[in-house]
């Protein structure tokens, strides 16, 4: 069964309005933009387009997901079960954060 939500009829679907993004390039630059749509058969617009997105795409994948071996997210795992104890520096910076944070409110 598929959700209510999830029947929507075309005439109600509003596209965002569309901003230009405009860039200068020399000649060599915009031949090999033009070289490389052609291959895709698009255009030099949706080639740069869908390149700059996709390299947006996975550069913020790349910076926003932290990628761990299997030994270290063992050892993650196993600090969260059993945490050690706190230290005396850890209670002084709690401490010193707590402070800090009354004192801005």
């Amino acid at each position: 069964m598929v959700p209510e939500w999830h029947h929507v009829d075309m005439e109600q679907v509003i596209e965002e309005p569309r901003k230009r993004i405009t860039a200068r390039v020399s000649g060599s630059v915009r031949s090999t933009l033009e070289q490389a749509a052609e291959l895709l058969g698009s255009t030099v617009n949706q080639f740069v387009v869908q390149t700059a997105n996709q390299e947006a795409q996975r550069l913020l994948e790349r910076e926003s997901v932290i990628r761990l071996s299997q030994q270290d997210a063992r050892k993650i795992l196993s600090l969260l079960d059993s945490p050690p104890k706190p230290t005396k520096a850890l209670k002084s910076a709690v401490k010193a954060f707590k402070g800090s944070v009354r004192a801005q409110n």
